[in-house]
């Protein structure tokens, strides 16, 4: 093999070499970051990028995609001094590769750290149950923290979520207790308040059950005033037939003959009675049988002439017309 060939194909070796050192094809979603001589030369983009052979390198390689970047679990301590258990995820997009190669040595972990820190100052100024449940709140005051400070580094915050926020095992179990004391307190006050509901209803139907026999009761002495007063009038109304009875004529023998007969019924009624066992006859028995026979004849001659009279007067009216 002679001199002049092997020349020619050390050549061509290094013609092919400074042509591939010399093209650049940079896959879709990356954009590569050119040194010439050590010195920020440019950015290339998704394609076929030519470079200068052996003074331009390829120093670094970005992802222009949306990255996911995780914040470690760390204790941080509330306002109330309680320790929570929280950890992160953010993410982020290079929006200037130029500033996020050469603004921060490494932006992943300066992102992770900044998310650390932004999260014991958020949450160090609530208190746990604040803590515990404003994930949202949060959230936004992260944003608004981080975003001016990750522009510097040529990085845009797409979000960032909270993923666990927990107490620490001491105070979860402490919770757990005030929980169940909690619960213990409701239910006695749920238990409070039905015997409470209960005991109105209770008092209520007491309350409707006096007042109900109130009204009967005065119904009752309503009615039994009225009756009384139908008897009084009925009573006085009978005195006043019998006074008149008594005035006429014939009245005062018509009071004997009756008050003669009602004190002899009397005397057989008592006769008959199963206590009884010797009857003594009344001194007045004579008087009181002897006026009942008076009245007797008097109520009999008193009929007997009414009836003549009117006979009397038929024949008058007869003979006259």
């Amino acid at each position: 093999m002679s001199a002049s060939f092997i020349a020619i194909i050390v050549i061509l070796v290094a013609v092919v070499m400074t042509f591939v050192k010399g093209v650049r094809i940079v896959p879709q979603g990356q954009q590569w970051i050119v040194e010439r001589l050590g010195k920020y030369k440019q950015t290339l983009g998704a394609g076929l990028n030519v470079v200068v052979p052996y003074i331009d390198r390829v120093a670094y390689r970005l992802s222009n995609k949306d990255q996911i970047l995780e914040v470690p679990s760390q204790d941080v301590i509330t306002k109330d001094n309680a320790v929570v258990t929280v950890n992160a995820i953010c993410f982020v997009k290079i929006a200037d590769p130029q500033k996020a190669a050469y603004g921060v040595e490494d932006y992943e972990e300066a992102t992770s750290a900044l998310a650390m820190t932004s999260l014991r100052a958020t949450i160090g100024k609530m208190d746990l149950d604040e803590s515990l449940s404003s994930r949202d709140v949060i959230k936004a005051e992260l944003l608004g923290v981080m975003s001016d400070q990750m522009t510097d580094w040529g990085l845009i915050l797409r979000s960032i979520e909270i993923q666990d926020i927990a107490p620490s095992q001491s105070m979860q179990g402490a919770m757990e207790q005030q929980a169940a004391a909690e619960r213990q307190r409701k239910a006695t006050e749920t238990r409070a308040a039905g015997n409470k509901q209960a005991a109105i209803l209770e008092a209520e139907g007491v309350k409707q059950s006096t007042i109900l026999r109130a009204e009967a009761e005065q119904e009752s002495a309503t009615r039994q005033a009225a009756a009384a007063i139908s008897l009084a009038e009925g009573t006085k109304r009978a005195n006043q037939l019998l006074a008149e009875s008594i005035s006429g004529e014939g009245g005062q023998a018509a009071l004997n003959f009756q008050l003669a007969t009602r004190y002899v019924d009397a005397l057989a009624a008592l006769s008959q009675s199963q206590n009884a066992k010797v009857i003594a006859m009344p001194a007045e028995l004579s008087q009181s049988i002897g006026s009942l026979i008076n009245a007797g004849v008097v109520l009999g001659t008193t009929a007997e002439i009414n009836t003549k009279t009117a006979n009397s007067k038929d024949k008058s009216s007869l003979n006259f017309s």
